[in-house]
């Protein structure tokens, strides 16, 4: 079948389906929070490198993302992470908003170079006897040296457990550059001023009533193990995950009870070791990368699983799980190729991550194309991945249609191996759905409920959460405050999708909870500022306050049954 006769025949298919999701809509238009099962979690989302900012404070390490951030021409606009919108001195402003608009519970993820913090010493001996120990860019300590003191010196430094990464000689200089243990991001020492910011964190949420649910890895890993192991690429940084989770159950489990271990691992194995456009910005070696790194979080997610439900699970009583993210795939056509194709595409997106946990390898499609590329399991590795988690995260924003392509046009190796052609607009200009400020965004709510009713299918229905759902607004330097704050698109999204997820849960599919994405605008990743996905408007130009958008009273409303009277109702 020809291309242009599939495309039309995929815009048919999306006017059929939203006049079958149009009468299903209409009916549920006055929807509220207590239409949903009384045990169903409201909540609202951010993650550390996004928010919180305080990047030089509080004994915090360096991470990924503060180099990357700091790499010129890495984000749109130049900004960086290091200030974010504060909330490492705004926390409590922030939980008071959170219990302002309703929410019953805050995810957050916990950075783990705040834990472990990362520190190296570049250490140069001279042919004169002197010896200076740098800190990044700062001197330590210079001096004289004897052999004896050279040996002594040295003896002690590995005696720390350092890792010597290399070793320079630049004429009469001799430099090496150590990573030192104290501390070292490699989990041997602590920083208990990063356990006590979260703890306050914690405690300040519990005194208003709201879960705090925390997600250990949110892309931020620390700089030193990507530097000095080579970070997601080495199975490595899977024992030191394990490490810095069991410190995070022990330290916050007692009052913790959802937990997260990784955070979308498809956009850390994709959009850092394959397009890099993430930090750590890898793209050299596209066509294995990505799937190493993919492996080497599987098995650190199963570690940290392993090691909750064997040492604390049966004290503190909570569950874990890990977040996953999927844009739906519809067939563009019935054309068994196309079929073919977009089950394919849901494969390369969620089969990766789940087939291995629920099904004990990654799906045969994968397996197919990408043959020795794709690493192996051990028996140990199956045991310990097999049905570890408790609950399915779902970060879900959009859908597109798919359709089968021998020839696929697409540039990196990840999309190309999949023989997938993925359509949101057509020739004439129609689109899939109302297009939101990032260019892969449009609002689509007939998707989740498929993404949800696909996984309750082949999953055997297993607990799910949505973690991430939201859409977002271009900034906009010119228009007066009260048009950015009223989001009217932004309400009409929450409406649709809350609705879409109503139904999926009437269909059956077993949903317990939806996180709202999110609470503020933050720093968006490599499109810094520019980009606008908060319930609250902060003012980066005026001291980061922030403002209640017109989507926030409409939660309110959601909650309270329509009695908030504040704020523009569409």
């Amino acid at each position: 079948m020809e291309a242009n006769s599939r495309r039309l025949m995929g815009l048919e298919k999306k006017k059929k389906i939203e006049e079958e999701w149009n009468n299903i809509y209409s009916s549920k238009h006055q929807l509220s929070c207590a239409d949903f099962p009384s045990h169903f979690v409201f909540g609202v989302a951010t993650s550390a490198y996004q928010v919180e900012g305080g990047s030089k404070e509080g004994g915090k390490g360096l991470s990924i993302w503060d180099s990357f951030s700091h790499t010129q021409d890495k984000i749109c606009d130049g900004s960086t992470g290091d200030v974010a919108v504060d909330q490492f001195h705004r926390y409590k402003e922030d939980i008071e908003l959170i219990s302002k608009l309703g929410f019953k519970a805050y995810r957050f993820s916990i950075s783990w170079s705040r834990i472990f913090p990362g520190m190296k010493l570049f250490i140069s001996f001279f042919d004169n006897g002197g010896l200076r120990v740098s800190c990044a860019k700062f001197q330590l300590l210079a001096c004289k040296f004897q052999k004896a003191f050279l040996f002594s010196f040295l003896n002690f430094m590995f005696s720390l457990t350092v890792q010597v990464s290399c070793f320079f000689i630049f004429g009469c200089e001799q430099s090496l550059l150590i990573s030192t243990a104290l501390p070292d991001g490699l989990g041997t020492k602590i920083n208990h001023e990063g356990i006590k910011y979260y703890n306050d964190i914690i405690d300040a949420l519990l005194e208003r009533g709201i879960e705090p649910c925390i997600t250990l890895y949110h892309w931020d890993l620390p700089l030193n193990l990507e530097e000095s192991c080579g970070g997601w690429l080495d199975e490595q940084t899977v024992k030191y995950f394990a490490i810095y989770a069991e410190t995070c159950f022990a330290s916050f489990g007692n009052r913790v009870k959802k937990w997260i271990t990784i955070n979308e691992p498809l956009q850390t194995a994709v959009n850092g070791y394959c397009t890099g456009i993430h930090a750590p910005g890898r793209s050299e070696s596209s066509s294995t990368e990505p799937f190493l790194a993919a492996h080497n979080q599987l098995l650190a997610h199963a570690e940290a699983v392993s090691i909750y439900r064997n040492k604390f699970k049966d004290e503190q009583g909570g569950e874990i799980g890990l977040v996953v993210d999927c844009e739906w795939p519809e067939p563009l056509s019935d054309n068994l190729e196309d079929k073919a194709a977009a089950t394919r595409r849901l494969d390369f997106q969620l089969g990766w991550y789940l087939d291995p946990i629920f099904f004990g390898d990654y799906p045969e499609s994968m397996r197919e194309r990408l043959g020795d590329r794709l690493p192996k399991f051990s028996q140990r590795d199956r045991e310990l991945l097999k049905h570890s988690l408790d609950f399915i995260g779902l970060n879900h924003y959009t859908s597109k249609f798919v359709g089968h392509a021998a020839n696929s046009l697409e540039e990196n190796d990840f999309y190309k191996i999949q023989d997938v052609e993925i359509i949101a607009e057509w020739e004439g200009g129609e689109v899939i759905g109302e297009k939101a400020a990032s260019s892969w965004l449009c609002i689509v709510p007939w998707g989740i409920r498929k993404v949800l009713n696909y996984i309750a299918e082949r999953y055997g229905n297993p607990p799910v959460y949505i973690t991430e759902n939201g859409m977002d607004d271009e900034d906009d330097d010119i228009s007066p405050l009260h048009e950015m704050l009223d989001d009217k698109s932004r309400v009409s999204y929450f409406k649709a999708y809350l609705a879409a997820i109503h139904q999926a849960i009437l269909d059956g599919a077993n949903v317990r909870g939806y996180f709202a994405w999110s609470l503020l605008d933050n720093f968006e990743w490599n499109l810094g500022y520019t980009k606008r996905f908060g319930l609250i408007y902060v003012d980066f130009k005026n001291g980061l306050t922030r403002h209640l958008k017109s989507s926030a009273y409409w939660f309110m409303r959601f909650f309270k049954g329509g009695q908030v009277k504040h704020g523009k109702e569409d």
